[in-house]
């Protein structure tokens, strides 16, 4: 359902905490309990979302914004809304269903260059870069390679640019981009998207072109390699095989 779909929870239940923390202020509690109250209506409703980090985004929100925009209540309790729209112009609607902005560690594919050779100006596609760590890395292990960016989110491909000026940053959609050019494909989306984004490659990268996921795994397929990161982060790497979608032994 669309109400499902980040970051519209989160939005409601900070929505929800504030309601609760401003109609504890009207009736006449104390700024302490009821700031304790619209955190605990917060907590509440953080726990209901599935994965850990979206917890801490609802839980940890509401109480960070009344902090910021005054505790005692000097500001206008309407100010909140700013922090709101601001989010909402950096991670607008069309990619709720996409992956939050987590940045990619450093020396995170440095195993690429000896597992996923590449010739000398070959293609490469961050495939939704955010602010661009994806593409330094990518950059750093493939130096003579020519990396680009798509991003869905103007701002955030604007900072990519802007971050990484070795590589071509564009607007755009990552679904309706088109992956036959590029001999590796650098992905960090998240668990559900993962058979879509195997699907995609394989139909449009060349047979034998590169595939690589930080964190989540393709379902049912065997990847090349696999390597963690001292964080415990997974890195896999796949080889696409055309049109076919390969499976893992039964």
């Amino acid at each position: 359902m669309w109400i499902a779909r980040w970051p519209l929870p989160a939005l409601l239940s900070w929505l929800a905490a504030w309601f609760i923390y401003a109609a504890a202020l009207f009736a006449g509690l104390s700024p302490g309990p009821a700031l304790a109250l619209g955190a605990a209506v917060a907590a509440a409703l953080g726990w209901l979302n599935g994965e850990r980090w979206r917890r801490l985004i609802v839980a940890l929100g509401f109480p960070a914004s009344v902090l910021a925009l005054g505790w005692q209540g000097e500001a206008s309790g309407l100010l909140w809304l700013v922090p709101l729209a601001l989010l909402w112009w950096l991670y607008p609607r069309r990619t709720w269903s996409e992956a939050p902005l987590f940045p990619t560690p450093r020396g995170a594919l440095a195993r690429l260059p000896a597992l996923a050779p590449l010739s000398p100006g070959a293609r490469v596609l961050d495939a939704g870069c955010g602010v661009g760590d994806g593409l330094r890395e990518l950059l750093h292990v493939y130096p003579q390679a020519r990396v680009e960016g798509v991003e869905w989110s103007r701002p955030l491909a604007l900072l990519a640019r802007w971050r990484v000026r070795g590589a071509m940053v564009r607007q755009g959609d990552l679904w309706a981009d088109d992956w036959a050019p590029f001999a590796l494909v650098y992905v960090f989306q998240r668990p559900e998207s993962m058979p879509r984004v195997w699907a995609k490659a394989c139909a449009e990268q060349a047979p034998g072109s590169w595939l690589v996921s930080l964190d989540f795994a393709v379902p049912d397929v065997v990847p090349v390699a696999n390597w963690q990161l001292p964080g415990g982060q997974p890195v896999w790497l796949y080889a696409t095989v055309g049109k076919a979608v390969s499976k893992g032994p039964n």
